[in-house]
């Protein structure tokens, strides 16, 4: 009965708990977008640091408000309440990373970009290092054919974890700079050549 208890907490309380959160700070920051010119009709790889992702549903929605995108988590025990978090917030999942589940999670994401939706993915997720890039970015870029867009969130107040990834909590009633990239083609880059020029793209606006 208890293990049934923390169970419904962690993925049924937690989540709704922390979207109301996160829709808070989002709401009491100003914002300023600089946003690059994206097509509409393409589908796009969105790439940001883990250490970032807490307001970059917000990012995407004002991007493309009405667009599908949907999320490579990892398949660990906290992915369940992750998932549930996000969907709040209108992002969709994908199950895996690079350390588990990637060979699925890789078709998934070939299989999403095929069908005219966007994918989003931390490189240096889930367990980092801060600031790497794994292989599975690049593969799902050659593989498909699409570009990867580059998101930062940059609070002029924040929280920063203690986490690996430094995990940055902007604090309510600052200024939320959010930013997204022209679009990134590696496709004729080899694969060292291709995680060098992103995790340079992706380190210009990232909070350090």
């Amino acid at each position: 009965m208890k293990k049934r208890i923390k169970t419904f907490i962690s993925i049924k309380i937690i989540p709704f708990i922390m979207q109301l959160l996160v829709r808070f700070i989002y709401l009491t920051n100003k914002k300023v977008f600089h946003h690059a010119n994206i097509k509409a009709d393409e589908p796009i790889i969105v790439a940001f640091w883990h250490g970032e992702l807490l307001m970059q549903p917000f990012n995407y929605q004002k991007l493309r408000p009405s667009s599908l995108v949907k999320a490579m988590i990892s398949q660990h025990k906290d992915g369940e309440a992750i998932t549930r978090t996000v969907q709040y917030l209108g992002i969709g999942s994908i199950r895996g990373s690079s350390s588990k589940g990637g060979a699925k999670a890789l078709i998934s994401t070939i299989k999403e970009l095929k069908a005219k939706n966007d994918i989003a993915i931390t490189p240096d997720g889930p367990r980092g290092p801060r600031f790497s890039v794994a292989d599975g970015i690049v593969a799902i870029a050659k593989k498909s054919g699409c570009k990867i867009v580059i998101f930062n969130c940059k609070p002029s107040k924040y929280w920063q974890m203690k986490s690996w990834d430094k995990f940055v909590v902007p604090k309510p009633f600052g200024t939320i700079e959010f930013f997204i990239q022209e679009p990134l083609d590696v496709t004729n880059l080899d694969n060292e050549q291709a995680k060098a020029l992103i995790k340079e793209k992706m380190l210009i606006n990232a909070v350090v």
